[in-house]
């Protein structure tokens, strides 16, 4: 074919709908399936549609580039069907093969028809034909019978509202993966406790990322839900190294439940992101999909307390002790352990038990993870960030090198407690998230005890600050018998009396925490009852 000449993009297109506006469009159109349908069911078939719907206008922009492009170079109209017609065009472009079959124009012309079940199965089939990213990946559930196919039509409908092309010069890819990312939050709430099973907090990930920098190389979370930490990585790098920098990551990843797989990849698809998460769902410790993986970053949000899972006592990942068959917080832990590579760190979150509990050999287990110096920072997190459960949480980082090497300080023996209870801002009556002051104060706190070169550019010296942080060695944490809480090493904070917390707003804070202790204190009460039914039979 000719040369052309570079992409001449697309401006802004007047009258287009605010991302306030599509974003309201769409919930809508989530609404419309909601009186026949749970949470988990709707929540496939919208963002399915959502994502036909941006292949499709990804497709259209990516053409009209296209016809824009060849008219520029002079090149004849008669000439041009040629250049439309090569799937090189597009795929070169990051853009998705969409037959004509799969194309929303005709999926939204034959929107009231009875087939548009059976129409929108083949445009799902067709596109996982032509795309082999997406080969697996995409949900034929449109054409079933308890499907209400004039409902379906009505939501088809209700989607051709919304344009993901024309926000000023933001690609299609960028408009609709922040439209995902609010879905999955918003499906995330409507399913409840089910609902932490694909997705974390968006402050939560982004903590975890500001904390570990994974500025290149290998990245892995073995139970991935809708790939949100790797989204966030990504957009880390972006931020800090520009767009053409984002393929310094490789991506590796697992998920055991099939439609949450199916949202990864997904999810990753419409953000340009090349992974690997293996040709299908499968539990991580029944088959583990990259047994040979060493990562430079691990970033996981593990069911909390799984006592259901596949235990192998003699288990090679279990360097640190076997974990007991009734919780697999410490095996999620030693697995990511196993898959760091000589330097590599990872962040993890886990429910608060996992830094004090003593029962079924976790505390001698937590005790060999300190005495191998692999934990390099603890931070308790606020309640209240996390509306799928009421289980506090906290946050543990590991790091296989704690020298000083690169011109970072020398950290080994040594453990940083952070405490952000009280940390973050309600943002209604039930849910709490971290803002950019309180991330970037508790990753700089890190940084600065790392002395990383971001840490060193910003001339940021660590001190430990009571009732906030502490740095801590081994055999300061031998005296607290390994527990790793960080309210046993910051201290009280000092307390201004005239800016102090006032009083009914301190009771209602106290009295959460206090429920939640509550709970955490049942749920080891019955773990104990359990093991002594054991011992009496």
């Amino acid at each position: 074919m000719p040369p052309r000449k570079k992409n001449l993009g697309q401006g802004d297109l007047p009258g287009m709908p605010t991302m306030a506006d599509l974003r309201e469009t769409l919930w809508k159109a989530a609404d419309k399936l909601r009186g026949s349908m749970d949470a988990a069911q709707y929540k496939d078939f919208v963002l399915g549609l959502v994502f036909l719907k941006y292949i499709s206008d990804a497709f259209d922009e990516r053409r009209e580039q296209i016809k824009e492009e060849v008219l520029a170079d002079g090149i004849p109209e008669t000439q041009l069907d040629t250049f439309l017609n090569d799937i090189d065009e597009y795929t070169g472009h990051g853009v998705f093969w969409v037959p004509e079959s799969a194309r929303w124009s005709h999926l939204a012309a034959n929107a009231k028809s009875a087939g548009i079940g059976q129409l929108l199965d083949g445009a799902m089939q067709a596109i996982m034909d032509e795309n082999p990213p997406l080969k697996g990946v995409l949900a034929k559930i449109f054409n079933r019978e308890n499907v209400d196919q004039r409902r379906l039509g009505e939501l088809v409908v209700l989607i051709s509202d919304a344009r993901f092309t024309g926000h000023g010069d933001r690609p299609a890819r960028d408009v609709l993966g922040e439209v995902y990312e609010y879905f999955l939050e918003k499906f995330a709430r409507a399913e409840g406790k089910r609902g932490g099973e694909f997705y974390t907090p968006s402050s939560v990930v982004r903590l975890l990322v500001e904390v570990l920098e994974p500025y290149e190389g290998r990245i892995y979370d073995p139970c991935c839900g809708s790939g949100g930490m790797f989204v966030q990585a990504e957009k880390f790098v972006e931020a800090h190294r520009g767009k053409n920098h984002r393929a310094d990551l490789a991506v590796y990843g697992q998920e055991a439940n099939e439609r949450t797989w199916r949202l990864a990849k997904m999810n990753l698809a419409i953000h340009g992101i090349g992974a690997d998460l293996s040709s299908t769902w499968a539990d991580t410790f029944y088959a583990d999909k990259h047994p040979d993986l060493k990562a430079d970053y691990v970033l996981a949000n593990p069911p909390f307390n799984m006592s259901d899972w596949h235990r192998v006592a003699d288990d090679p990942r279990w360097r640190f002790g076997a974990p007991p068959p009734g919780n697999a917080n410490f095996a999620w832990i030693q697995h990511i352990i196993a898959k760091l590579g000589e330097r590599g760190s990872a962040g993890v979150v886990m429910a608060n038990g996992s830094m004090s509990s003593k029962q079924s050999g976790e505390g001698e287990i937590r005790r060999n993870l300190v005495e191998h110096d692999l934990v390099a920072c603890m931070i308790a997190l606020p309640p209240q960030l996390f509306r799928t459960t009421q289980i506090p949480a906290c946050l543990w980082f590991f790091a296989k090198d704690k020298s000083g090497r690169d011109g970072q300080h020398d950290r080994q023996g040594e453990v940083l407690f952070i405490d952000a209870r009280n940390m973050g801002t309600m943002v209604d009556r039930t849910e709490r998230v971290l803002t950019d002051e309180d991330l970037a104060r508790i990753a700089g706190t890190y940084h600065a005890w790392r002395g990383t070169a971001s840490a060193r550019e910003a001339g940021l010296i660590y001190e430990d600050v009571p009732g906030f942080c502490c740095s801590a060695s081994k055999e300061e944490i031998g005296k607290h018998d390994y527990v790793l809480t960080p309210g046993q090493y910051v201290g009280a904070a000092e307390v201004d009396d005239a800016n102090d917390e006032p009083i009914a707003e301190k009771i209602q804070r106290l009295k959460k925490e206090l429920f939640s202790h509550f709970e955490e204190s049942a749920r080891l009460e019955e773990i104990v009852r359990k093991n002594l039914e054991r011992l009496d039979a």
